[in-house]
């Protein structure tokens, strides 16, 4: 069950109205970067975690349902940011804002500006849109929820990871002390998020324990004389670049890190001929086409 404060999380103001700006906001919301990834991310991981214990799920919870606080922000400042788009397909996007006069003459083409302005009006009103800054819709492609614990930290490390490098770089396009405001607190719990992962992973015991992912499988099974090896694939056989993961010991303890030139190990493949009825060649069926 979830309820809602109409009050927003952290307050969104917009003194200079920027329809070019409400576009590269999309990025934040509906991009592979943005808040719709990872609110989903974390509800499917909460939704499916299995433990004895149900603090991480109620921690995924938490997070993700502030997620939502995060889409409402953006949205606001979306429409905030479209308050004086034109209102006819007839008006210029020059009309709406210099900067996006300046776009237009620059190495933006005009229709993908005009376009995006389009879509704001005729299928939002000016308001945001589930989708990234091309009009894309969000497809949930980027959602990452493995039923593994340790594994979903890792996800959401880089998904945090790489939100807040958009953030920040929506920061340094924003010209309005609003909207670096607002990107401040969100950068900010970027920040944070970061390293509540970080944290999960720490108290699950660190990267020893952790590694590899899945613990739970018995690496006596799996091949050990290539699990610490880095392999090197420079065709004219220089040797890999020496670097942590070359030498020493292993980030999990349970090995030492070597390098080596790959070789080929298996054996050309050889299929077996097309068989009748596939669209191929009849050549490509050997002597016996009918069979």
């Amino acid at each position: 069950m979830y309820f809602h404060d109409k009050r927003l999380q952290y307050p969104v103001r917009v003194e200079t109205p920027d329809p070019l700006f409400a576009r590269q906001l999309q990025q934040a919301i509906g991009g592979i970067e943005g808040e719709l990834r990872v609110c989903l991310q974390y509800f499917f991981q909460a939704w499916g975690a299995r433990s004895p214990n149900n603090k991480y799920r109620d921690m995924l919870l938490n997070t993700a349902t502030e997620e939502i606080g995060h889409i409402e922000m953006l949205a606001t400042a979306v429409a905030l940011n479209l308050e004086h788009a034109p209102l006819t397909l007839q008006e210029t996007a020059a009309e709406a804002s210099p900067m996006l006069s300046a776009v237009m003459g620059g190495e933006r083409p005009r229709h993908l500006v005009e376009g995006m302005l389009h879509k704001h009006l005729l299928s939002t009103g000016l308001a945001a849109f589930p989708g990234n800054s091309d009009g894309l819709p969000f497809d949930c492609s980027h959602i990452y929820a493995s039923g593994n614990l340790a594994a979903d930290m890792f996800s959401n490390i880089t998904a945090e990871a790489t939100g807040r490098t958009l953030a920040v770089r929506l920061y340094n396009a924003a010209h309005d002390p609003g909207m670096k405001d607002m990107l401040s607190f969100l950068i900010a719990r970027d920040t944070m998020h970061q390293q509540q992962w970080l944290a999960v992973i720490e108290e699950l015991g660190g990267m020893e324990n952790v590694l590899p992912i899945p613990n739970s499988f018995d690496q006596s099974l799996e091949k050990q004389e290539f699990s610490y090896v880095f392999a090197g694939t420079d065709r004219n056989g220089e040797p890999p670049p020496a670097g942590r993961y070359t030498q020493g010991a292993s980030l999990d303890g349970k090995g030492q890190f070597t390098a080596m030139q790959a070789q080929p190990l298996g054996e050309e493949p050889t299929l077996g001929p097309a068989r009748a009825g596939s669209g191929a060649q009849k050549e490509q069926m050997g002597t016996n086409p009918e069979a």
